[in-house]
């Protein structure tokens, strides 16, 4: 290798994981109109239906203070909020990294360069961690607008939120990643993972009000956990401090494992 092409790699070996995010920038540049509607869009109506329109039956019937001692409408946001992370961490990490990989295998050409296996999946999370904290920004501030944030330390789910969609999203990469044939697998996954969770995870409704025998999918779900410790910034509920570690540690390393998992894969995969 002649020295200017030592001197060229430097920058890619050292800053390949960034690299790789700009490449996903521009790429989401190509949906950005989406992206903005969604965000935009979303916590609008959802929070305008659970307060104006289910928030208020509920209430009519329980009460102001219908649910855990908070209004239905303050009870739920805190839940739609970690719903949108996990919402957006299944669209990035899964026909994207896909797409890398298999339909338009841009990742190989990655490889090709100066770039790392592990540094290609640090960049597509670099990305989705700026397109989470921008959608779960914009989705605090509607709650906030809302009225559904009484407590001071409220902001702090946001970084809850982030937390909860990494956790789900990096296992689905880890699990997209090693699908050499697609056969649907992906779709599959929204239907009998991502859906279910969503009504099995305790957000419309405590968990302890469904039957035992289903209680179990929320103790797995990330995003009941994620769900249950935003709850505690954003309206103070009452959850012992063991429990509180458990969310945090169980979240944390369901986000380490799956970053780590697909890196693996990753070099596996492409250093065939």
């Amino acid at each position: 290798m002649s020295e200017q092409a030592r001197t060229g790699a430097v920058k890619p070996r050292r800053f390949g994981g960034w690299y790789v995010a700009e490449h996903r920038f521009r790429v989401m540049r190509s949906y950005l109109q989406t992206v903005l509607v969604t965000g935009i869009g979303n916590p609008f109506l959802y929070l305008f239906a659970m307060g104006v329109g289910l928030g208020s039956l509920v209430s009519q019937n329980l009460g102001p203070d219908a649910v855990n001692g908070v209004s239905y409408l303050q009870f739920v946001a805190p839940a739609l909020l970690c719903s949108a992370a996990v919402t957006v961490t299944a669209e990035e990490f899964t026909y994207p990294v896909l797409l890398g990989f298999k339909w338009n295998p841009t990742f190989y050409a990655m490889n090709a360069a100066p770039i790392a296996p592990g540094q290609i999946i640090d960049g597509i999370v670099y990305s989705v961690i700026v397109r989470l904290f921008a959608t779960c920004g914009i989705y605090y501030v509607f709650m906030l607008f809302f009225g559904a944030v009484p407590h001071v330390w409220g902001v702090v789910s946001i970084l809850v939120a982030m937390l909860t969609g990494l956790a789900f999203g990096t296992v689905v990469m880890a699990y997209v990643a090693t699908i050499e044939q697609d056969s649907g697998q992906v779709a599959m996954l929204m239907r009998f993972v991502l859906l279910p969770m969503f009504l099995f995870s305790g957000t419309f409704f405590p968990l302890s009000s469904m039957p035992w025998f289903l209680q179990w999918i929320g103790w797995i779900s990330p995003l009941w956990h994620g769900t249950e410790l935003s709850r505690v910034f954003a309206y103070g509920a009452s959850e012992p401090l063991w429990l509180i570690a458990v969310h945090v540690l169980y979240l944390a390393a369901l986000f380490v494992v799956g970053w780590a998992w697909t890196r693996r894969i990753a070099a596996r995969r492409l250093n065939k």
